[in-house]
């Protein structure tokens, strides 16, 4: 139930990377041996951050990637499709402008975000209060997701869309639905509009750059 953070993905080996495939998913770790199998628990919550190059300016907005053809596609292979479909949130942080980190804009706090992500938890917790094992969206089974995360005929177009032009999977359907459905407890909202779909969408942005090998 903890944090596993790794920095510089990309530097890690692949195999070793490929590893994590079946507690991500299963959030279990299975050891076998001749005489023993033996399963011990590991549920953690991954986040990772990666350059998008060697260089570090690939798809930058003012300076040029300077990596010679071929490195950069090299370097995003590492990272396997199959690890990158089991992360729920492609997140791209974009460079801040000096004009951006001096305006006075007003911004959420800390302390609100905190009280909010709490009482989106207590949503979810009285959801899967009679579900053993269950405590949070993200530990739904495909069976429950497709119970839970309603939505209209509109939210089903735009969603088939996504599917169809990223080439996304299985995995990565129920994944977008778990996160749309999480994003609008965080709203306070007890049905999936398609705005929380559109955004959940956003998150498969590795899949939408085509950057997995």
């Amino acid at each position: 139930n903890g944090v596993l953070f790794l920095d510089e993905l990309p530097e890690f080996k692949r195999t070793v990377l490929e590893v994590m495939r079946q507690p991500l998913e299963e959030r279990k770790v299975t050891i076998s041996r001749a005489k023993v199998s033996l399963d011990y628990p590991s549920n953690f919550m991954l986040i990772a951050s990666m350059n998008p190059c060697p260089c570090g300016y690939y798809n930058h907005p003012e300076k040029e990637c300077v990596c010679a053809p071929g490195v950069v596609q090299r370097y995003l292979n590492k990272i396997s499709g199959p690890l990158l479909d089991r992360i729920d949130l492609h997140v791209e942080v974009t460079p801040v402008s000096f004009d951006q980190m001096t305006e006075n804009r007003k911004t959420e706090s800390s302390s609100e975000i905190r009280d909010r992500v709490i009482k989106a938890r207590e949503i979810q917790e009285a959801r899967f209060k009679d579900q053993p094992g269950v405590f949070n969206n993200a530990m739904m089974s495909s069976n429950m997701v497709k119970e839970v995360c309603q939505i209209n005929e509109a939210g089903k177009t735009l969603l088939k869309t996504a599917m169809e032009r990223l080439g996304l999977s299985a995995r990565a359907y129920d994944r977008i639905l778990r996160v749309s459905r999480t994003i609008a407890d965080l709203a306070g909202t007890d049905s999936i509009a398609i705005e929380h779909l559109a955004e959940a969408i956003q998150y498969r942005s590795l899949d939408r750059e085509g950057w997995a090998g």
